[in-house]
């Protein structure tokens, strides 16, 4: 693949984060910095880049970390390129994660520009992914999950203190509120600050109580709302957008992964049964 692309965005559920999915084979950026954090997936190829004296190669599979203010470059590390995801969080954001885990104080920085992680690969490209999607909760939560396996995993900083704190309460009070916000939940901050907790402490409780983490639960939530609605007979298109999916392709491909067929063939298969009921003799 030769031709080049790219798409850099930003989306409300993540501010002040930017965001870049692109394909470079010829292109090369030439020495510069950035004011924040750069966390880039690579999806295909090689990426090659100058940083801190060195040359840095980052193959498919790997991730790339710049710290803000380091000079650095970017160019092709194979003739075909290199295609990447990308996400550009402030020093304040990572400083703040950083914090939250009991990292010593400072902006955190990284002993290994080039990481093989699997784990944070999934991460920054499920964040593009569902931001993508216009999924506000998952988009925040993976992003922050991402952020904080960065700093747990990669950052140069000793944690210096536990991270954990109890939540009372707080997991019933987030469910509840994703219930009253099926169509338009918070993020992953907004929900924490809403029940008085932080955000990593409330991920724990959540997926303590109920078995999931908020966004996963949300997806559960939205599908079981969506086959009472087709039990009465709404379409599928309209369930889409009543339980907060983007389109009816977004609530087809999880109505299938949790129940098996698509929302379609279940409105038929209840609207026969219900329809054979209704027939069927008094006794």
């Amino acid at each position: 693949m030769n031709e080049e692309s790219a798409h850099y965005w930003q989306h409300p559920a993540l501010p002040g984060v930017d965001l870049l999915r692109a394909h470079y084979v010829r292109h090369s950026f030439g020495k510069h910095t950035h004011d924040g954090y750069v966390l880039a997936s690579i999806t295909a190829g090689v990426e090659a880049f100058h940083y801190r004296g060195g040359l840095e190669v980052a193959p498919a599979g790997s991730v790339a970390l710049v710290e803000p203010d380091r000079v650095h470059t970017g160019h092709a590390g194979v003739p075909d390129g290199w295609s990447y995801q990308v996400l550009y969080p402030s020093s304040a954001q990572l400083a703040s994660v950083a914090a939250e885990l009991g990292a010593a104080p400072g902006s955190p920085g990284f002993g290994t520009a080039v990481v093989h992680d699997d784990e944070l690969t999934r991460l920054v490209q499920q964040t593009h992914r569902a931001a993508e999607q216009n999924q506000v909760l998952a988009a925040s939560t993976f992003l922050r999950l991402a952020l904080a396996r960065a700093v747990r995993q990669h950052s140069s900083q000793r944690l210096i203190r536990s991270a954990a704190g109890g939540v009372l309460g707080a997991a019933t009070a987030a469910r509840d509120l994703l219930v009253a916000r099926l169509e338009e939940p918070p993020t992953l901050e907004e929900l924490a600050d809403a029940v008085g907790a932080r955000p990593f402490p409330l991920l724990r409780a959540f997926r303590e109580t109920y078995g999931l983490p908020p966004h996963a639960w949300l997806t559960q939530q939205r599908v079981r709302t969506a086959r009472a609605m087709l039990d009465t007979g709404a379409s599928p298109a309209d369930v889409a957008v009543a339980v907060g999916f983007v389109d009816q392709a977004h609530l087809t491909r999880h109505f299938r992964r949790i129940m098996g067929v698509p929302p379609g063939a279940y409105r038929r298969v209840r609207k026969n049964v219900q329809e054979t009921i209704g027939r069927s003799p008094a006794g």
